[in-house]
């Protein structure tokens, strides 16, 4: 392992952001540099560029390593980036990984390889060994992904444990979206004390998570909502939380009354008065008309909006 300087590791609100297409569904990057520098400036303490809300499995290594070179040279520091770099391919994982290490990105959300199901805690604890033995670099802090609902590949507990014995430092923590809380905190209850930092996948769960240990979340809303969000990051302990938490649950129950990615991707579009943002690569497709209808006008009815977008 090459010795050298580690970055802060990220605590606090970041999205997984959406990534911009022009019309021949390539991707944009001055459009995703503009959004991030949005985000960051409205409460994101960080960015998960290529998760799912991303359309990450979409796209190319390539393409993602463009962008994230485009984001760096737009002011964006490194240090506030978790891309992700989980792949069904092993050395698609590896040149993900060490080329983010390279940027000096302050950490990497790894997906486990998804297409075989079934497969054992063995195998992808060989597959996350692989990953680190071969990036090769005290630098590199590695984030598991837990999805079961999308992936149907759990990280269990057990794997986790495995893992922070071999790789303690490295192996820094986990993205929980399974959408079951039980689960979380049994994350929170087995490793919070050991140096690894649990972010739930949804805001939904951000109080119980920060009264529990978390280290904030990661969330598909953060993208069109971050400041709300970052608010109860910032305020969990104090006589306004509840309130706080409740209006952002709001938010999240109406966008998740369509399909999220689309979703983001038309609220974006109507508040930055931007149609390019509409654009999804198949398979996905953008909101029919009617939903879009519907998404923005409850989003107005509750007061909703998207102050300096762009």
């Amino acid at each position: 392992m090459k010795p050298a300087t580690v970055p802060k590791r990220i605590e606090g609100v970041l999205a997984p952001v959406i990534t911009p297409f022009r019309r021949d569904l390539s991707p944009d990057p001055d459009r995703f540099v503009k959004h991030c520098r949005w985000l960051m400036k409205s409460g994101c303490a960080g960015l998960a560029v290529f998760g799912t809300n991303s359309e990450a499995n979409s796209m190319a290594v390539e393409e993602k390593l463009e962008l994230l070179e485009a984001l760096i040279r737009g002011g964006v520091p490194a240090a506030t980036l978790m891309p992700g770099t989980g792949h069904c391919a092993l050395t698609d994982s590896v040149k993900m990984t060490r080329e983010a290490v390279r940027m000096g990105c302050g950490g990497v959300l790894m997906l486990p390889p998804f297409y075989y199901k079934g497969v054992s805690d063995e195998g992808l604890f060989r597959n996350f060994s692989e990953v680190i033995e071969r990036t090769g670099d005290e630098r590199l802090r590695l984030y598991l992904y837990h999805i079961p609902p999308v992936s149907n590949v759990a990280i269990t507990l057990d794997l986790i444990e495995r893992l922070l014995t071999r790789y303690p430092g490295i192996v820094a923590g986990a993205k929980d979206s399974s959408g079951d809380w039980a689960n979380t905190k049994a994350m929170l209850d087995r490793f919070k004390d050991r140096g690894f930092d649990v972010f739930p996948g949804s805001e939904v769960f951000l109080l119980d998570g920060l009264r529990a240990g978390a280290k904030g979340c990661i969330t598909a809303t953060g993208n069109v909502n971050p400041g709300p969000i970052s608010e109860v990051y910032k305020s969990w302990n104090t006589g306004k939380a509840e309130a706080l938490q409740a209006g952002i649950t709001a938010t999240r129950k109406i966008m998740q009354k369509v399909p999220m990615i689309p979703a983001l991707k038309a609220v974006t579009a109507h508040f930055a008065n931007d149609p390019g943002w509409k654009t999804v690569r198949p398979p996905l497709t953008e909101l029919t008309p009617e939903q879009e209808k519907q998404v923005i006008g409850e989003l107005k009815a509750a007061g909703f909006s998207m102050p300096g977008i762009f």
